[in-house]
């Protein structure tokens, strides 16, 4: 998985106000994959190591069944001035990038496996994750 874009218009971003994660109304509230989705039900922000070790917990408990899809993605920077800097002189440099998740957003899915090794999976995700979540199913 790619820990931040390749091309961007601009090298830093303004920072991620908490007006944008707390929006009422969201797109993808259903898993569109998979039968099984890890909802987040609290907004916040996702680092690529969370989302990774998300990621690995699953797949160590799912061990090579199923179709596992990823929905969150590292696109916004987070810059960060060094220790000892006086103020002025620029914006710092980006010291790490994340994602910013939405209430209601879906940022796993899962599907091709049993009631009991998805829970079992999805719920060890989720204590990986700094936002609280919620396991949904898709009903047909």
């Amino acid at each position: 998985m790619k820990q931040r874009p390749d091309n961007l218009k601009f090298k830093k971003y303004h920072k991620i106000n908490k007006s944008f994660l707390f929006v009422k109304k969201q797109k993808s509230v259903i898993p569109s994959f998979g039968n099984w989705g890890l909802k987040s039900v609290s907004a916040g922000k996702l680092t690529y190591r969370q989302i990774e070790a998300g990621r690995k917990t699953i797949r160590r408990n799912v061990s090579k069944g199923g179709s596992l899809w990823v929905k969150a993605f590292t696109y916004a920077p987070v810059s960060q001035k060094p220790n000892g800097i006086r103020m002025g002189k620029g914006k710092g440099l980006i010291s790490h990038w994340v994602c910013p998740v939405k209430k209601g957003q879906i940022i796993y899915e899962l599907s091709g496996l049993s009631f009991e090794i998805s829970l079992r999976a999805l719920y060890s995700a989720s204590i990986k994750l700094p936002v609280k979540t919620k396991i949904i199913k898709l009903i047909y």
